[in-house]
């Protein structure tokens, strides 16, 4: 089937149960912002496969909601779907509450599936409906009786992560959970984020293309923990670690009958960011409920020393991979017959050649040329472009080793390219540099210091769709919360800076049909001085990568900058240089060199 008959399939679904609109998030089960096969339900239903997104049914019109990073995307694989593109954010574009509002009628149904809603956003529908006295139905997967060939939940071992790598025990975090629990005056918490789980009990799995996550309820009690799992994924080794902590295996989704069964005396601490609506609902009115943050959220954002000393070696290693990738394009590039799709292959080839490489940290972005321009381009046989000399090419790519995630974007010039690429390509790395050396006192977050990465571009009129950073999981989510860099306020970002979370900083420029520019490193955030006016704080880059010189335009830059340039690549070359073959350290010799 094609789209548009998918999408009136689903309205003769909708016709029958008396729903007047029916909501399609991208969520799983678990409110995860990426999804395995099974849960992209969205992508089936419109075309659209990038990772954020809400599609909206009536009985006249089709909608996509999604974010800047997506609109050229969105655009293009959504054509003669008959799903209309709506550009979140932009002016006259009504968000999908108020269109909800401005077009059902009175006593309207609002359907979706309750599994892949959160609390508070089932809510808000559910409100809606309420105003005009109408209801929700929250209990149908309508698309699962359309989608035939609908791929079955992931059946994909887990794996134990060890406390040399986690550096904490289960026993430990469970005691802080339990803290925690008991300050907010909870008894019972239960944990629905995959991420969080798998911190938790020091668990990995391959649920989730490129994540390692594991579909899992988790149910946290004083003295035990329910686990709800596939127990098939699960060796001896995890059973072993599991008992020793009093961790009860029970079938996946029999948690939803399991919270049925919650008494009187149990006060549950849930977080309704991250719960879905259908498990809420099921818990009884007349047990009491905490609605805080998940205390695990800010646990695992902030990392232990050990994981801090391991991540750094992550990033010696990915490094070491993606200077060897540079070299072997610069090298290669108009000499032998190379694609997106095939570079993409070679750097893998590259980072699977370190030590304790798991797999790709997400879905590789290598775009040639305008698909640059594309925030979020995958590449794809039908877009798959040979690469040239004369333009530029931007790879965000990033991979899991056993001690720690990375996230890397490098844009490099193959050949010779223009002077305007040259000076937005300046301006991005001016933007970097500048963000990843600010000083300032605790209690700063990062709509603090947005403004610094975002000068350089606004005295230009010039701007970028996205966010400037965001924190970076150890082998779980690429975008952990709860900080990142932002100029407009997001509730779930706004968390103050504090010593060892990790975070990215990654400016660009897009323009589109013509090129795209970002350069990312990581930073580590450090305590620095404190006195009389508080605790001071910087960053520590902790990418080691060079920013390519052929690409830069020396008279746009200030002495700082070109210092904070010089001293940056004087770190790439003693770094990485030690693990290269001679050739490859000349060349990083050249492409490290003062300006």
């Amino acid at each position: 089937m094609k789209v548009s008959e998918r999408v009136e399939k689903l309205r003769q679904l909708m016709e029958e149960k008396g729903m007047d609109a029916y909501i399609v998030p991208t969520a799983d089960y678990h409110q995860s912002e990426y999804v395995g096969e099974h849960f992209k339900v969205r992508a089936f239903m419109t075309g659209f496969t990038g990772s954020a997104g809400t599609a909206v049914f009536t009985k006249d019109e089709a909608g996509m909601w999604t974010d800047g990073r997506y609109f050229i995307q969105a655009s293009q694989q959504m054509e003669g779907t008959g799903v209309m593109l709506r550009k979140m954010g932009e002016p006259g574009v009504p968000s999908v509450e108020e269109y909800l509002k401005e077009t059902l009628g009175e006593n309207c149904v609002i359907g979706f599936d309750g599994r892949t809603v959160g609390v508070d956003e089932g809510q808000v529908y559910a409100d809606i409906a309420a105003e005009k006295k109408g209801s929700v139905i929250y209990d149908y997967d309508l698309v699962d009786e359309i989608w035939e060939d609908r791929p079955p939940l992931s059946e994909k071992p887990a794996f134990l992560l060890d406390v040399k790598y986690a550096g904490e025990t289960v026993a430990s975090k469970l005691e802080r959970v339990r803290a925690a629990m008991k300050e907010a005056g909870a008894n019972t918490h239960i944990i629905t984020s995959l991420d969080d789980t798998g911190w938790l009990l020091n668990v990995r799995g391959d649920d989730v293309e490129y994540f390692p996550l594991l579909l899992s309820y988790t149910v946290v009690k004083m003295d035990s923990v329910e686990l709800y799992v596939d127990e098939r994924k699960l060796n001896d080794e995890i059973k072993a670690e599991f008992e020793k902590n009093h961790v009860c295996i029970h079938a996946y989704n029999d948690v939803y009958e399991a919270v049925k069964k919650l008494g009187a005396d149990d006060v549950v601490m849930i977080d309704p960011r991250r719960m879905n609506y259908a498990l809420y609902n099921n818990i009884p009115d007349s047990v009491q409920t905490v609605k805080q943050e998940n205390p695990t959220i800010l646990m695992k954002a902030v990392k232990n020393d050990v994981e801090v000393e391991n991540i750094k070696k992550a990033h010696i290693k990915d490094g070491v991979a993606h200077t060897k990738f540079m070299y072997w394009l610069k090298k290669n590039v108009g000499k032998i017959e190379m694609t997106e799709l095939s570079a993409s292959d070679k750097l893998e080839e590259f980072r699977a050649e370190q030590d304790n490489f798991l797999w790709p940290s997400f879905e590789p972005i290598c775009a040639y040329k305008e698909h640059g321009a594309i925030v979020h381009y995958t590449s794809t046989p039908e877009t798959n472009v040979e690469l040239k000399e004369g333009a530029l090419f931007l790879t965000d790519t990033g991979g899991h080793y056993y001690e720690g995630s990375t996230d890397i974007t490098r844009t490099v010039a193959l050949g010779e390219v223009s002077q305007i690429e040259k000076d937005h390509f300046t301006a991005v790395a001016v933007s970097m540099l500048n963000l990843a050396d600010v000083k300032f006192l605790y209690g700063c977050s990062g709509m603090n210091l947005d403004y610094v990465a975002r000068e350089p571009f606004w005295r230009q009129n010039l701007n970028f769709n996205h966010g400037t950073g965001h924190g970076v999981g150890y082998l779980g989510n690429i975008h952990e919360p709860p900080t990142g860099f932002r100029w407009q306020f997001r509730p779930n970002e706004i968390h103050p800076f504090e010593a060892n979370m990790i975070i990215t900083d990654e400016p660009g420029i897009y323009i589109e049909g013509s090129h795209g520019i970002r350069t990312e490193n990581e930073l580590l955030v450090c305590n620095g001085e404190k006195n009389e006016y508080g605790q001071f704080m910087y960053f520590e880059p902790i990418t080691f990568v060079p920013i390519d010189l052929d690409a830069i335009n020396p008279d746009l830059m200030s002495v700082k900058e070109k210092q904070l340039l010089n001293d940056y690549h004087k770190k790439v070359y003693e770094l990485i240089a030690p693990h290269l073959t001679e050739e490859e350290q000349e060349w990083l010799k050249e492409y490290t060199r003062e300006i």
